[in-house]
């Protein structure tokens, strides 16, 4: 059945902290007809991070002119000087596999693309217990100054705001029951009986 999942989208969204990136995992892990979408990214790895696994890391300059070439799905300048974007040949490659692209990208990202693809796309946000929560979680990640905590605190909430914009909008006060939540929404969408 070639072309089964042809233009069909998962998006899962979610302020920095919500707990997106483990959810996307337990449903990737779950569900094989899914596969993760690779965001480019100008940032450098980090870690153990690889180049066309975790991110497609690209040179300022390239990413500028794949936006002028139009190769974007969605891309934003999260951060001062910080561009992420779905490449429109990323979702093509999971197309071209038969199985549907999982965007786990930030708010605005997720906006753009279930506005391009109405009909076709699935969009979850995942939405923290509470900003003091979140304020904890990032914390423990020992990664943040207490200048960049506070701007992640600051961008998270107004992100917040737009949670009526997507399709469902998952609690994330237990990771266990928000990721069974999440599958049952999903399964709905690939139509698993």
């Amino acid at each position: 059945m070639a072309g089964l999942y042809r233009n069909k989208i998962i998006i899962i969204t979610a302020p920095s902290g919500a707990g997106k990136t483990s959810i996307t995992h337990y449903l990737l892990h779950k569900y094989p007809q899914l596969s993760f979408s690779i965001s480019a990214a100008t940032r450098s790895a980090r870690g153990l991070e690889k180049n066309g696994v975790d991110y497609y890391f690209l040179k300022l300059e390239d990413f500028q002119h794949k936006i002028r070439q139009n190769e974007f799905v969605e891309w934003e300048m999260v951060y001062e000087g910080k561009y992420y974007g779905t490449l429109k040949s990323e979702l093509e490659r999971i197309w071209a596999n038969d199985q549907i692209p999982m965007l786990d990208i930030d708010v605005k990202g997720a906006i753009h693309v279930q506005q391009q693809y109405p009909q076709t796309s699935l969009s979850l946000f995942i939405e923290p217990p509470g900003v003091t929560e979140l304020r904890r979680r990032l914390e423990s990640r020992g990664t943040e100054t207490e200048e960049s905590l506070q701007a992640r605190v600051n961008k998270a909430s107004y992100e917040i705001s737009f949670k009526h914009h997507f399709n469902h909008v998952i609690l994330n006060d237990k990771l266990e029951k928000a990721c069974h939540e999440a599958a049952g929404i999903i399964e709905k969408f690939l139509e698993i009986r």
